[in-house]
This record gives structure tokens, sequence and C-alpha cells, in this order.
């Protein structure tokens, strides 16, 4: 093993999870990947409870510290499960929404908690990990921020599509702080919606990272109930594709009504109503239950979907009313999140994020920032490719505006099947 090369560590820092992976630069291949839960999600689940807490300066230090921890305890690891020597790593570069970067370098954060609402840097951030918190001192870079809550990881996931952008594509990154992009011709159209953690699987009562144990797919067939975790190992928890592929298959079977009531075991017909029952007082579907516990998905996660794809589609209709196009108009759909497993556009169209022209044209990139990361520390000129791309992003804000209201509470509900 040669111990001159310069490696790279790239992360995702995202609201609920943390993606990262090492990267050669010299043969452009990627050496390891490893992922997390964010540990601050102890000081809140969403963007704003966390920004509430950063307000503190002290909480705000923990929450860098607790940060810190984590990216070097995965740096180690992704070193460890490449085979190579600390002394290797020459930089790092971290993507995040505007309040994880903030966060990462223990900036103050009323700027982004108070409109106007924006970042104290827009250009990227070249510091070091000591800036970041960290024991050991590299180059580190932050990706650039176009607004408040628009940041470097969708920036990232922009740039990790190496094609030119068609007119009317559209790019969804389904996370605590969904962040969609439409390219109307000339520029990127972006905002921000605060869908918490449902679709990452964070925050609910069985929620887990997308990890080994972690049920990602989910389908009904007659009376049974298939499952399917990620490794195949025993299921342990359940993670952001199998919360919506539960939801989906369940609405199909009229557990779920279109309300989102989780009806009761007396109101259905078939052996699926055993798995209906009361959990902690709320009524739940069962998925799994072995001597170690059980994995099932309750009326209150049900309703946490609800609000992610109320607020998720009331977005994206307001970018598309911006550009003048309706989502039969758009071109090309572009997936990303940290769901953990290939999400089918069928799937989202059944929740009533997608409609039947959307299904058609949506393709999945499975960690999309990570990718754009690694793009970035792979090309020469990467850092100046990607401050071109921040300069073409134009921000519209959603918060308080009553037309994102009206969007938002006209899509809560499921679509009727």
């Amino acid at each position: 093993m040669s111990s001159s090369r310069r490696l790279a560590a790239a992360f995702d820092l995202g609201t609920t999870t943390i993606a990262a992976s090492l990267v050669d630069p010299a043969s452009g291949e990627r050496l390891a990947r490893t992922g997390a839960l964010n540990p601050q999600r102890a000081f809140g689940a969403d963007v704003l409870t966390r920004l509430t807490a950063a307000a503190d300066s002290e909480r705000l230090r923990a929450m860098q510290g607790c940060l810190a921890l984590e990216m070097e305890r995965l740096t180690d690891e992704l070193l460890a499960l490449a085979g190579a020597a600390p002394a290797e790593l020459a930089q790092v570069a971290v993507a995040g929404n505007p309040a994880m970067e903030h966060i990462a370098l223990a900036l103050p954060v009323a700027s982004l908690a108070y409109p106007p609402f924006r970042p104290l840097f827009t250009a990227g951030k070249t510091v070091t990990t000591l800036d970041l918190g960290w024991k050991r001192e590299l180059p580190a870079y932050l990706l650039p921020l176009p607004g408040g809550f628009v940041g470097g990881d969708l920036v990232a996931f922009l740039f990790g599509l190496a094609e030119e952008p068609a007119m009317g594509t559209l790019y969804l990154d389904m996370g605590t702080n969904a962040e969609i992009a439409l390219f109307d011709g000339e520029r990127f159209l972006a905002t921000s919606a605060a869908a918490g953690p449902a679709f990452e699987g964070g925050n609910l009562r069985c929620g887990m990272s997308a990890l080994p144990g972690a049920v990602s797919g989910v389908s009904i067939d007659g009376d049974r109930l298939l499952l399917s975790t990620i490794a195949g190992a025993t299921p342990r928890g359940i993670c952001g594709s199998g919360v919506l592929e539960t939801v989906a298959a369940l609405l199909e079977a009229g557990i779920i009504e279109p309300a989102g009531r989780i009806r009761p075991a007396a109101e259905i017909d078939s052996n699926l109503g055993n798995r209906v029952q009361e959990v902690n007082g709320i009524p739940a579907f069962v998925l799994h239950r072995d001597a170690s516990g059980s994995v099932f998905l309750d009326q209150e996660d049900v309703r946490a979907l609800q609000l992610a794809k109320g607020a998720l589609r009331g977005g994206m209709e307001i970018l598309m009313g911006k550009a003048g196009l309706s989502a039969d108009d758009l071109s090309r759909v572009v997936l990303t999140g940290s769901f953990g497993a290939v999400l089918s556009p069928e799937v989202l169209k059944k929740v009533g994020i997608f409609n039947e022209k959307m299904v058609r044209i949506t393709g999945f990139i499975k960690e999309g920032a990570l990718a754009g990361v690694e793009r970035m520390l792979l090309l020469k000129d990467g850092r100046d490719q990607m401050e071109d791309l921040a300069q073409k992003v134009r921000v519209i804000p959603l918060s308080g505006t009553p037309l994102f209201e009206k969007h938002f509470l006209a899509n809560v509900d499921f679509p009727k099947t």
C-alpha cells in the first residue's frame, strides 16, 4: 500500500442522518462509505428546533462538539474500511443545509432563525477541521449556501449530475429539510420545505437510519405481509423507504384511510387486522415482533408523514407556479435522499407526492448530495465549478406565505384509491 496517497473525506450533514465517504482523487475511486444518525438530534428533530437550541452559545458549542466527535469517528471508520493510514487523509469537504454548516462551525445562527433568513456566508468556506471542532487538523471546505434554508447539500446534489440540466427538470432531495429545485431553462429556482424527519425514518417510534436491520421495503400479498430489510438482517427499526412503502401498502389494503386514520382491527376484514394493536395507547400497525421487541408504525408516525408530504408537495407547486409550469409539463424528475433503498416512484404516487406523469419521468440517485461532494473532490477545478453553479440558484422562500399554506393544506390527505 502506497503511503503517498492523498485521500479526501466527503460528508453530507443531514439534519437526521450523516453520510460520509472516502475517495482517492488520483484514481477517481470511492474507497469506502459509511453513515450514522446525526447526534444533534438530542437538541431537536428538525432545523427550526435545532436553530432555537443553537441560539444559546453553550448549547451551540455542545452541538458542534457532538457533531465533531461523530465526524471524526466516521473518518476513522472510513480509513479502517479502506485499509488506509490516517496520514493518507489530506482534506475534508462538507455539504449541509445552512443550519448544519453554521452549527458545524459554531457560528451564530440568529440570521438564519429570523427574517430575512440569510446565512452569514454564501460562497464556499475554506477552513481547517480545527474550526469544525476536530482534534486533528486538516484542510476543510464547506460548500456554498445560496439562501437561508437552501444549502450546500442541494448545490452538491445538482453538481453531482454531470449532464446539462434540461428545461423543466425537477430535483427533489427528500430529507428533514426537504430541498427542491426546478430548472427553468436559465437558472435553478430553489426552495426548502420543513418536512420533518419522517422521510429519513427519524423521530418515528421505530425510526432508524438506513443501517442493517432497518425495514426498507414492505408489500402485502393477500393476508401476507412481506418485509425486506437492509443487509437482510432481522428487523429492528424502519428507515425512510420502509415508512413510505408501509403507508402505500396500507392505503392500498384499506388499513389506512385517505384522511390518515389507521382503521381499528374490527373494521378490517382480512387477517392483517390482527396486526393493528394499541401500543402505548396509540393505534399502530405491527410489522414485526420477536423476543427482542417489535417494529411498528403508529398513528402519530402516519400524521408525521402526512405533514412531510404536504410540505414537500406544497413546495413543488410553488416552484412550478413561479416557472409557469404544471406537474404535467415537467421533463424529468431527479430524486435523492437518505431513505436507505431505491424508492419506487409508484410509491410516491400512492402517497400523493407524484402524479402519473412524474412516475414515468423519475430517476433515483442514491445519496445525491454525497455524490456531488465526491465529484467536486475528484475534479481539479471542482471548487470553482461548484461556486459557479451556486450562483445560478435563485432561492424562493416559503415561510409565512399564504400561498404555501394553501398548497400545504391541500396536500395533507392521501389520495383516494
